[in-house]
């Protein structure tokens, strides 16, 4: 296989309300673009992801070329995915593969605006994640309180954690703290303000066994980044863009084990060789089961390790979510795996000032998207970068 690398990268800030959606995927284009030292007509090809405009931001179709008609692209094609929330690891993996296929430089944008004041759409544009004639069932079946399909269904998974892997609440609000910590570090995070274990466990809670500071939060923002064919000096080259999606066959995490394995055979790596690992984190339980799923940790061990520090900074484990992760850093739907992405190439570069992996020199993303048949992923994108 060639090599692509990621040539430029960027993210806006992801605390911001008061934006739309042009400016967000403009300003992020326009970033990565200016790192990647490129004019915009020079873009061979543009991909971008999204999930809740058509639902939100009055704008189904034609996404990509109504928010950056004023780049200057010229007639670059404008590929548009949506693919829940992993349309960011989507586009990433449609750029990968135009860049082997010659239309190098290609543009890979990600862009979500989640905050419109009407809560309930919001949440029902994430439930479009889910098969149309499956959500009438899951929502009787997982009613609750915060009415959120998707958080019930994690519900379910971290009273697996709790009863069956030995996984503790502590553990899993210690694991809220480092994303705290971490995002503390990362001036573009939704959420830098430290938090206690306490603080954590004292929070309302959402479905029970998870509370409110356990779990992500609607996020706008966009990031983007410039891949292009062969190698270049300082420029992360990508080892493996694997995509993998479900259909029911297997729950949730033994997908994401599948999936990881399929990379690690494609990178030639395992995980004993990754530094940092950018995982989907939508709830603070989440990333311990994720790292269990990848194989960074036997079962029931990964929630110990966070709680002792293992998977901080300066850890002696692999770092996990240095930019703060969905939990804290944010997680704009459709821009999610991006945001990954551009926190890795920040790190492969030696750029992530205050929260530098030293040393670093493999760095993987994990980002799923949409539940099929209430338990199997119907995304799961995994990507493992290298250090030039």
């Amino acid at each position: 296989m060639s090599d692509v690398s990621v040539i430029g990268v960027g993210m806006t800030p992801m605390d911001t309300r008061d934006q739309d959606l042009q400016a967000l995927a403009l300003r992020a284009a326009s970033e990565a673009l200016e790192d990647a030292g490129l004019s915009p007509n020079e873009v061979g090809l543009v991909a971008v992801g999204n999930a809740l405009a058509g639902r939100l931001s009055d704008q189904g179709c034609i996404r990509g070329q109504s928010w950056l008609r004023d780049l200057g692209l010229g007639n670059s094609g404008v590929v548009n995915v949506d693919n829940s929330c992993a349309g960011g690891s989507t586009a990433l993996h449609v750029g990968f593969a135009a860049a082997l296929a010659g239309e190098s430089p290609v543009l890979v944008v990600g862009a979500e605006k989640m905050w419109t004041g009407d809560r309930r759409a919001t949440l029902d544009g994430i439930e479009d994640g889910l098969p149309a004639d499956d959500r009438a069932e899951l929502r009787k079946s997982l009613e609750n309180d915060a009415g959120s399909v998707l958080m019930a269904l994690n519900a379910t998974w971290v009273r697996h954690q709790l009863d069956e892997r030995g996984t503790t609440e502590r553990q899993i609000a210690a694991t809220t703290v480092k994303s705290r910590r971490c995002a503390s570090r990362n001036p573009l995070a939704q959420f830098r303000t430290p938090l206690t274990v306490e603080e954590v466990l004292d929070s309302p809670v959402v479905v029970p066994p998870l509370r409110r500071l356990m779990c992500s939060s609607f996020t706008d923002g966009a990031a983007a980044a410039v891949l292009t064919a062969g190698t270049q000096r300082g420029a992360p080259r990508v080892r493996a863009s694997i995509l993998r999606s479900g259909y029911g066959e297997l729950d949730y995490h033994a997908r994401l084990s599948d999936t990881v394995e399929d990379a690690w055979k494609v990178a030639g790596v395992g995980p004993g060789d990754i530094d940092i690992v950018e995982v989907h984190d939508a709830t603070s339980a989440e990333e311990i089961y994720a790292l269990e799923s990848l194989g960074f940790f036997p079962a029931g061990d990964a929630g110990a390790a966070t709680e002792a520090g293992h998977t901080d900074l300066g850890g002696r484990a692999v770092c996990v979510n240095p930019s703060g992760g969905l939990l804290s850093r944010g997680h704009p739907l459709g821009a999610t795996g991006l945001c990954q992405i551009v926190e890795l190439v920040h790190q492969l570069r030696e750029r992530a000032r205050g929260r530098q992996v030293e040393g670093a020199r493999l760095g993987m993303s994990v980002n799923t998207g949409g539940i099929m048949a209430g338990r199997d992923t119907a995304l799961a994108a995994v990507h493992i970068l290298e250090s030039a």
